[in-house]
């Protein structure tokens, strides 16, 4: 008998605003969680939270992430080209806002951000994302619980 694929979290960390709302989730369900950025970043005493330095350059975390990330896996990033690499891999790829990429939504949002990037290199006064709240913590909350819940339907263990 094969046992099932475990669930893991993987959070592309320099700039993520929730990891201690992924602690706290991944703990209950006792999940194991790779904090990938490269530089340190101060994480739980736990053996279920692995901190993995990469070295500095372009796209390395995205690297290290997408080339682990298999179906059954939960990726939390604010990177949409990192974000369509994990969809394309099969995946779960979540924002911190709550936001799930999908095959559906992740064109649309590289074409936004690809767009905005035009904008703003060519001179453009463009406005950021919108200041993170504590509404989009909550939902972020929910998404990432509700995406756990599915994914145990799914077969995947805990």
């Amino acid at each position: 008998m094969t046992s099932a694929k475990k669930i893991l979290i993987y959070i592309d960390a320099d700039a993520c605003p929730v990891k201690d709302e992924i602690y706290k989730v991944a703990d209950r369900y006792r999940l194991k969680v790779f904090v990938v950025a490269n530089s340190f970043i101060n994480t739980p005493r736990d053996m279920d939270i692995e901190r993995v330095i990469v070295p500095e350059g372009p796209d390395i975390a995205d690297d290290w992430i997408a080339d682990r990330a298999v179906p059954g896996d939960l990726v939390v990033t604010q990177d949409i080209p990192l974000a369509d690499r994990i969809v394309k891999s099969g995946a779960i790829a979540l924002s911190p806002k709550g936001r799930v990429f999908d095959e559906a939504s992740i064109g649309m949002a590289l074409a936004t951000r690809n767009l905005m990037e035009d904008l703003r290199s060519s001179g453009q006064q463009t406005s950021g994302p919108s200041p993170f709240s504590p509404r989009d913590r909550s939902q972020f909350l929910q998404k990432l619980d509700q995406l756990i819940q599915q994914l145990k339907r799914d077969g995947f263990a805990v």
